[in-house]
C-alpha cells in the first residue's frame, strides 16, 4: 500500500503536471471507484469544465483543490492505485477505472488492480470531512509543527501495545505505514514487540526524529516500489534499494551483520535487527 513518502511523490507530480488545465470531461469504467457521488454522471458534470488550482496531502489522502468554486476532488490509492499523466491515446492498462480529460491530448488515469481505491467529489460549500469521512479520524501529520515528542508520547505512554502497532495506527500518527515503522524502529534502536508502556522519554524522542528522518530519505528517493507503486510519469520509487530492515528478511544488516528477522504481528510483517533493537538501547543509525 501506498505510504506517506508515495502519496507526496504523487501530489509533487501532479502539482507539476497538471494545474490550471481545463478538465474536459472524463470516464468512469469501474463505477463503485466513485465514493461520492453515487452518480457517476453527477461526478463528470461536478468537475468538467474546472481545473485543478493544488494537490495537497492529508495522511495518505490525495485533494486536489478545484477552480471556479467547483469543490473538491478526493483520491485515496488504497493498496495498488495509481494515478498515471498520459497522453490520451495511451493504450489503456486493463485495470483503468477512471480516465479524467485534460484539453486536447492529456489525461489523469486511476489504475487500480486491486480495485480498493475510492475518488471523490465533494461539491462546493460542503464540508471535505463530511465526505471523506476518514480525513477526520486521522492524527497530525509527520511534517506538522504539532508533531512534538511530547505530543507522540501522549499517543504512546501508558499504552499497553506493541509500538509497531501503534505506529499503523493513523489516530496515532497519519501516513505512516508497515514499510516506514519498520524503518524508523530500526534506526531509533527499538524492537517492534516493545510495548509503548515500556517506552522511555529519549526513546520516543529518537523514535520521533527517525520517523521523519526515515520519511524525508523515502521522499528523496521517489517513495518505495516492491509491488505496484508508480509516480505520475510511470516510475518506480528507489528507497527499497537502501532500506534498513523492511522486505530483508535473511539479509545481513547494514550496520552490524546480523541476518534481519521477520515476524508476523497484529496481522502484518515487522522487520528488525535483534542486535541492533533492543530496549536497553537508544541508539541511532544515520
Amino acid at each position: 500500500m501506498p505510504e506517506l513518502p508515495e502519496v507526496e511523490t504523487v501530489r509533487r507530480g501532479l502539482n507539476q503536471l497538471t494545474l490550471n488545465q481545463e478538465i474536459t470531461g472524463g470516464d468512469v469504467l469501474l463505477d463503485r471507484t466513485i465514493a461520492y457521488p453515487f452518480s457517476v454522471g453527477e461526478f463528470i458534470n461536478g468537475i468538467e469544465k474546472s481545473a485543478i488550482a493544488a494537490w495537497h496531502r492529508r495522511g495518505k489522502y490525495l485533494l486536489a483543490e478545484l477552480s471556479s468554486s467547483s469543490g473538491w476532488l478526493g483520491v485515496h490509492l488504497r493498496m495498488t492505485g495509481q494515478l498515471l499523466w498520459l497522453n490520451r491515446d495511451e493504450p489503456l492498462h486493463k485495470h483503468t477505472r477512471v480516465r479524467l480529460f485534460f484539453g486536447d491530448r492529456q489525461e489523469l488515469r486511476f489504475v487500480d488492480q486491486r480495485t480498493f481505491g475510492k475518488i471523490w467529489w465533494v461539491p462546493p460549500g460542503v464540508a471535505v470531512e463530511s465526505i471523506i469521512t476518514g480525513l477526520a479520524k486521522l492524527a497530525v501529520d509527520p511534517f506538522s509543527p504539532e508533531f512534538t515528542v511530547e505530543y507522540l508520547a501522549s499517543k504512546l505512554q501508558n499504552r499497553r501495545r506493541p509500538i509497531k502497532t501503534a505506529l499503523l495506527d493513523q489516530s496515532v500518527v497519519a501516513g505512516l505505514g508497515n514499510i516506514y515503522a519498520d524503518e524508523a524502529l530500526f534506526k531509533s534502536g527499538i524492537l517492534p514487540e516493545t510495548l509503548c508502556i515500556d517506552l522511555q522519554l529519549k526513546q520516543i524522542e529518537l523514535l520521533r526524529t527517525a520517523i521523519i528522518q526515515v520519511l524525508e530519505t523515502s521522499i528523496e528517493a521517489g517513495g518505495t516500489t516492491f509491488s505496484n507503486f508508480l509516480n505520475v510519469k510511470g516510475t518506480n520509487g528507489n528507497y527499497g534499494g537502501v532500506a534498513w530492515v523492511y522486505n530483508r528478511a535473511g539479509e545481513p544488516c547494514r550496520v552490524c551483520g546480523t541476518s534481519i528477522q521477520r515476524i508476523r504481528l497484529a496481522g502484518r510483517s515487522s522487520h528488525f535487527c535483534s542486535q541492533c533493537q533492543t530496549l536497553r538501547g537508544v541508539r541511532r543509525h544515520d
